[in-house]
């Protein structure tokens, strides 16, 4: 069973991400904050990481992407994120970022299960 990691300090986002992954058998552990998912990840060691962009800080989720491949974590990481929307821009997949995927919140359950899937698979 993979074990996946959500960082997001929305408990409603965490909760309804939780159900889904759930309920296709994957194992979820959860942080609402940088500083807790950093430990999350170091103990729990996921195989894919969920991860929020704008927690307590704007860019919390682009920091705790970078710390984390600078930790050597090479697991893959999503990021779900309604900053789109918010700022009409529009990241799409950036070399300079070291992540996967963005996916728009709110995202379909079928669009991040296949994402989680395909990325579990090709890690």
């Amino acid at each position: 069973m993979s074990k996946i990691a959500i960082i997001d300090d929305d408990p409603d986002i965490v909760e309804a991400t939780t159900m889904l992954l759930e309920s296709k058998g994957y194992s979820v552990v959860n942080a609402g904050n940088v500083e807790d998912g950093i430990e999350l990840i170091k103990t729990e060691i996921p195989d894919l990481i969920i991860l929020d962009v704008m927690m307590t800080e704007p860019d919390d989720g682009f920091y705790l992407a970078q710390k984390l491949r600078k930790l050597g974590n090479n697991k893959p990481i999503i990021m779900l994120t309604s900053i789109s929307k918010a700022t009409g821009y529009d990241f799409g997949i950036n070399p300079n970022l070291p992540i996967q995927d963005f996916l728009e919140k709110p995202v379909s359950s079928a669009e991040l299960i296949s994402k989680v899937e395909f990325f579990l698979k090709n890690s």
